[in-house]
């Protein structure tokens, strides 16, 4: 998996504020449907972009509560959140929250699912904290939903399969909406969010996930410096040769706590 470092933290930062990223984080924002006054949980809520936004919407007589086990992103997110007093983050994986029972409206979480192993304890921990109805919003990234473009399709299949390996469950949108409805609550929707780049934007999900898998594919000794190297080069001279294609499906899933 990935170590969210300093570093790491740097270069997700920019990208979350870019168009691409922040459409993900609309989709999941307005599925939630926040409102004055509200106590929602930001599970796995990173740099606290999406928790300052729930701030703004709930408002002084609401509370947001983000929940992370990255002390760097939670710094990040701390920072950003200063001027709204009524946010506080925490300590915590999503099976195992700091939180007591039956206190949130809400609870969203953005690409924090697809890395957790055992799903349903997560869901049934979600559940625990909501009150009887309470809407739960999951958003993460189905990876069988992957379209990239390269002059070298093995040496991109060798890139894209070391990346399989950083996360738990890339399949995971297609399996949730079934483990909710096991454990007794109810789906109200499910709803996609594609992005797809023919253009190579700096601020983009693409560059930043270029940045991420050559670190990624490197550091876990899955193919040598020069291999991923050029596949990163490539990307680049494809894109000024205008020949980049990009793109890969976010799943909304909206469901609702039984009772």
């Amino acid at each position: 998996m990935l170590k969210f470092d300093a570093e790491v933290t740097r270069l997700l930062d920019n990208a979350y504020q870019g168009a691409d990223l922040t459409r993900r984080r609309q989709a999941s924002f307005d599925v939630l449907q926040p409102s004055p006054g509200e106590t929602i949980l930001d599970i796995g809520c990173g740099n606290g972009l999406l928790t300052a936004e729930l701030a703004r919407a709930v408002g002084q007589s609401g509370s947001v509560i983000g929940i992370d086990p990255s002390e760097d992103m939670r710094t990040v997110g701390v920072l950003r959140c200063k001027d709204y007093p009524w946010v506080k983050f925490l300590d915590g994986f999503a099976n195992e929250m700091p939180v007591e029972d039956a206190v949130a409206d809400k609870a969203v979480s953005v690409q924090t699912f697809e890395y957790i192993e055992d799903i349903e304890s997560a869901v049934t921990d979600a559940m625990r904290c909501l009150k009887p109805k309470g809407r739960l919003v999951i958003s993460d990234l189905h990876f069988g939903s992957f379209i990239w473009f390269s002059d070298n399709p093995e040496r991109m299949a060798t890139l894209i399969a070391s990346w399989d390996q950083h996360f738990v469950a890339g399949d995971l949108p297609a399996r949730l909406p079934g483990i909710i409805r096991s454990l007794g609550h109810h789906i109200d929707a499910v709803n996609p969010v594609t992005l797809t780049d023919h253009i190579l934007k700096p601020d983009g999900i693409a560059i930043m996930m270029m940045h991420l898998m050559r670190q990624y594919a490197i550091t876990n000794e899955h193919v040598a410096v020069e291999v991923a190297d050029a596949w990163f080069d490539e990307q680049i001279s494809l894109a000024k040769e205008g020949r980049f294609f990009f793109s890969i499906t976010q799943f909304v899933v909206s469901a609702r706590k039984s009772g």
